[in-house]
C-alpha cells in the first residue's frame, strides 16, 4: 500500500492536481483520445469497429496481391499501424468489465465502511475545496448501491445473453473499459470523502428509509426506467436468430437505444450525487462525458454498418443515440 501511495503522490505532484481533479482529467483525457482516434479514416477503420461491425466493415486501405500499397511497399507508419491493430482480444472479454465493476463496488464498500487504507490513501490527497461541500452519506450509499446494481445486471446479461463468437476487439478497448470501471467506482463516492471522514459508517447507513428526497424521487425512476429499457434491448438483440435489422419499437427512431439508456443511467447517478447547492456531481459528469463520446462513436459505426448491410432506408429518419441532437 505504501508503494501505491507513493505512486499516487508522484503522479499527482507531476500533474499538480489533487485526486478529484486527476480523476476528472482522466475521464476527459480518455474521451478526447477516443474522439481523436475516431476522426482520421486511417485510424478509425483500424481501431474503432469491433464485434460484428469489425468483421463486416472492410478496411479503408484494402489490399490485394497486385495492389501498389501492399505490405512490402507500405510506409513504415502504415505497417506500424497495421501491427498495432492486430493486437486484439476476444469480444467476450466485455464480461470482464462488469466483473471488475462488481468487485470494485464491493471493495470500496468495505473501504468506506472501515475507513480502510485504500480509502485513506485517496482521502489524504484531496484538497479542501473538494472536501467541502461534500455529498451526504446517504448519497454515497445510494449511488454506490445503484452502481452495484448496474454492474450486477450487466454481468448477468453478458453471461445470459452471449452467443459463441469469434469476433474480437482492439486490446485498447479492453484496457479502456477496465480502467473506466475501476475509476467510476471511485468517482461515485470521492466527492463525499469529507462526509465519510467525519462520519463513522455503519450498516444503518444502507437503509433506504432516509434517502427519499425530492431529487431522489425524480432521479431514481430515471435510473430504473433506463435500466429496464437497456435490459429489454439487450434481451431483444440476443433473441434474434442472426444479426438482422432490429424491429423492436425502441429501435424505430434510434439506431442504438441501449446506448441512450446507458447515458441516462449515468446522468441519473450524476444528478443523485450532486453536492448541496449544486445541480450535478462534476466527477460523475466527467465519467458521463466519456461514456457519451465512446458510445456515440460506436453508434455512428453501427449506423454505417446498418447502411452497408441493409441499405440507406434502414437508418433513414433515425437518430444515432440522442433524440433530436445526435
Amino acid at each position: 500500500m505504501d508503494f501505491i501511495a507513493r505512486m499516487i503522490d508522484t503522479a499527482l505532484s507531476i500533474a499538480n492536481m489533487d485526486a478529484v481533479d486527476a480523476l476528472r482529467a482522466f475521464f476527459i483525457f480518455a474521451a478526447c483520445t477516443i474522439l481523436s482516434v475516431s476522426l482520421p479514416d486511417s485510424l478509425r477503420s483500424r481501431f474503432i469497429p469491433y464485434g460484428a461491425r469489425a468483421t463486416s466493415t472492410p478496411p479503408v486501405e484494402a489490399e490485394t496481391p497486385a495492389s501498389p500499397t501492399s505490405s512490402s511497399s507500405a510506409s513504415p507508419v502504415t505497417r506500424a499501424l497495421d501491427c498495432v491493430a492486430k493486437l486484439r482480444v476476444p469480444h467476450s472479454y466485455f464480461t470482464q468489465f462488469y466483473v471488475v465493476s462488481v468487485l470494485s463496488s464491493i471493495f470500496w464498500a468495505l473501504q468506506l465502511l472501515f475507513h480502510g487504507a485504500a480509502f485513506q490513501a485517496i482521502a489524504t490527497r484531496i484538497g479542501p475545496e473538494h472536501l467541502h461541500p461534500a455529498i451526504s452519506v446517504n448519497q454515497v450509499m445510494l449511488c454506490w448501491g445503484l452502481m452495484l446494481i448496474q454492474g450486477l445486471r450487466r454481468l448477468h446479461e453478458c453471461l445470459s445473453f452471449s452467443k459463441p463468437s469469434t469476433s474480437q476487439m482492439w486490446f485498447v478497448h479492453w484496457l479502456a473499459g477496465v480502467a473506466f470501471y475501476l475509476a467510476v467506482a471511485v468517482a461515485i463516492w470521492i466527492e463525499g470523502t469529507g462526509t465519510v471522514l467525519s462520519h463513522e459508517l455503519s450498516l444503518d447507513d444502507f437503509s433506504l428509509a432516509t434517502r427519499f428526497s425530492g431529487r431522489t424521487l425524480f432521479c431514481l425512476p430515471i435510473f430504473i426506467l433506463a435500466s429496464g429499457i437497456q435490459h429489454d434491448c439487450h434481451h431483444y438483440l440476443y433473441s434474434l436468430k442472426k444479426y438482422t435489422l432490429p424491429t423492436h419499437p425502441m429501435f424505430s427512431k434510434l439506431v442504438c437505444p441501449h446506448y441512450t439508456a446507458e447515458c441516462m443511467i449515468y446522468l441519473s447517478i450524476a444528478l443523485l450525487a450532486a453536492p448541496k447547492g449544486e445541480i450535478v456531481n462534476k466527477t460523475v459528469l466527467s465519467a458521463l462525458a466519456f461514456v457519451t463520446v465512446n458510445l456515440g462513436i460506436t453508434a455512428s459505426t453501427t449506423r454505417q454498418w446498418y447502411r452497408q448491410k441493409f441499405g440507406e432506408e434502414a437508418v433513414r429518419g433515425k437518430w444515432n443515440m440522442i433524440p433530436i441532437i445526435y
